[in-house]
């Protein structure tokens, strides 16, 4: 790894227990109305009604827009981009897991810049600030709050698609882990095993050399800082995983798991993620599994790919992994992240989301054309070699992944 480190985050993170009444305060430094992002469940709840309260409290006029819904249609952001035209506001506040923070910084960007949002699609393309953001997460796992991508549905495309731009990372993060105790079961496992492969897939990033071009990249590889950041982060992550799902009031458990998501969204807001992410943007598409599920699914196997080029960092995972889990000797990484998302049931291949051999060849084909994610991996792919990951994975074996040949 080249000598350098890179940082790129919100300009500042608040993170405890009661930390979303902070809200108020700092929304009314950008202005005096507010647009809230969320979903209907989530207005429901009580930490929701904390959040609405502490900026009414601090004088801010609120306009709640809580249509939000899964994987971010395009309509779904026409109507909030609508709805914040109407109401003109200084900041826009997102609360909410991944979908509906993503949808707030596509809103935020649309009420600064001309649409469509296609024309942002290239890497780096937004052109300058968005609206004020600030970012509650009610999910601990996918570290929208700290990143500078937001995911959407392009309904043309038949896919999910990556805005990605340091414009986007928000200005604000309140982390409060109040706000995860009423995610369910299957939610905090999904999104709990996707920030796990935030952290993983960070730390096996490829290494770029060190040069001017990095300022101008909204992802650089593994550095000095991001891979600190991943260690910790896979630690926190497999101690309190599993407490997390089999008891969703175990605050303390809510609490690792919140830091730990932060923790591996900063890391990968820098250094990115790969292969595990851009298959699932075709396994999603194919299947309508969730995008923390398809994640943890592939990760790993992706990992077995990647062993040739990253065996120090898997035997550095595997230690953080063992010290988490408060495990004796470490024991192989890729074997312990298999059995984790078993153990918070998670499907053991693809084979039981119904898909088939026949489907793999066309998975691989849409995945290797996703060159953000593609060529962030340390070991280079091409269609066989996805197709290899795919098939391991199908056969529910990581093993089967050691005859995968790289590119030449």
């Amino acid at each position: 790894m080249s000598d350098f480190a890179v940082l790129r985050t919100p300009s500042q993170v608040l993170f405890g227990t009661g930390m979303a009444a902070t809200v108020g305060k700092i929304a009314a430094r950008y202005g005096a109305r507010a647009l809230v992002c969320t979903d209907a469940a989530v207005a429901e709840t009580e930490g929701f009604a904390t959040v609405v309260g502490s900026l009414r409290g601090a004088g801010i006029q609120v306009t709640v827009f809580d249509a939000a819904v899964v994987d971010v249609p395009m309509t779904t952001i026409e109507a909030a981009v609508a709805t914040g035209r109407a109401a003109e506001p200084d900041v826009v506040v997102a609360v909410g897991g991944g979908s509906v923070i993503d949808l707030a910084k596509a809103t935020a960007l649309l009420l600064r810049h001309p649409g469509p949002l296609s024309r942002y699609y290239a890497v780096g393309s937004v052109p300058g600030q968005i609206a004020p953001l600030i970012a509650l997460p009610t999910t601990a796992g996918t570290g929208s709050e700290v990143t500078p991508v937001a995911v959407i549905t392009d309904a043309e495309r038949g896919m999910k698609v990556g805005v990605a731009s340091t414009h986007l990372i928000p200005r604000d993060a309140i982390c409060d882990p109040l706000l995860t105790v009423g995610c369910p079961p299957a939610v905090t496992a999904h999104a709990g095993i996707d920030a796990l492969s935030h952290a993983i897939e960070a730390a096996m990033a490829i290494d770029e050399p060190l040069s001017p071009a990095i300022a101008d990249r909204v992802q650089v590889g593994r550095n000095l800082l991001s891979d600190g950041l991943a260690m910790i982060a896979v630690g926190h992550l497999a101690r309190h995983l599993v407490r997390a799902v089999d008891d969703g009031a175990d605050l303390e458990a809510r609490s690792g798991m919140l830091y730990g998501s932060l923790v591996a969204g900063i890391a990968f807001a820098n250094a990115g993620v790969s292969a595990a992410h851009a298959l699932q943007f075709a396994i999603g598409a194919a299947t309508g599994t969730s995008h923390g599920l398809g994640t943890g699914l592939m990760l790993p196997y992706v990992m077995e790919y990647n062993r040739p080029a990253r065996e120090a960092v898997l035997a550095q995972i595997a230690s953080a992994l063992a010290e988490g889990l408060g495990a004796g000797a470490p024991a192989d990484a890729v074997g312990v992240v298999h059995e984790l998302g078993q153990r918070i049931g998670l499907p053991r291949s693809l084979a039981e989301l119904d898909l088939t051999l026949e489907e793999l060849p066309a998975l691989a084909r849409d995945s290797v054309g996703i060159k953000r994610l593609i060529d962030n991996n340390p070991r280079p792919l091409d269609v066989p070699a996805l197709e290899a990951i795919l098939t391991a994975a199908w056969h529910g074996d990581p093993s089967k992944v050691a005859a995968a040949a790289a590119p030449a």
